[in-house]
């Protein structure tokens, strides 16, 4: 007898995003992501090497979380809160100098990432309450 195939940690985490709701798909693909990957067009500006390591490092820990449980769970939501919480906060508190395309840029990260967060807060209070199931 022959034991079924393992289909891979990448196929296993794939399928496992396809199975969120669309919504959350289009939402990570054309916004959240992008977003966040443009910092990356930014590191000559004044910080900009800071906002692109919190900017890109709260997806890099949520994408580490996935690895390790195989999957997307609500946990992943922590990669978000450990590194875009303080993001933000320096952010709105004591801003970087920025004008032009640097300051409209930060300002549509600090929009998009608050309402990644309001979900990720939530996210992660029902893993913290027992909701630890891998979306499959």
């Amino acid at each position: 007898m022959t034991q079924p195939q393992n289909p891979g940690l990448l196929a296993e985490i794939t399928a496992s995003f396809r199975a969120l709701p669309t919504w959350v798909i289009a939402w990570v693909f054309l916004i959240l992501a992008p977003v966040n990957a443009s910092s990356l067009a930014f590191l000559g500006q004044p910080s900009g090497a800071y906002v692109a390591l919190f900017a890109i490092g709260g997806g890099v820990i949520s994408l580490a979380i996935a690895i390790k449980s195989r999957g997307l769970t609500r946990l992943v939501s922590a990669g978000h809160i450990i590194a875009w919480t303080p993001l933000l906060l320096w952010l709105v508190l004591a801003p970087p100098p920025a004008e032009g395309a640097y300051d409209t840029y930060l300002t549509i990260l600090i929009v998009v990432n608050a309402i990644s967060l309001a979900f990720d807060v939530n996210d992660a209070r029902l893993w913290f309450r027992g909701d630890r199931s891998v979306y499959a």
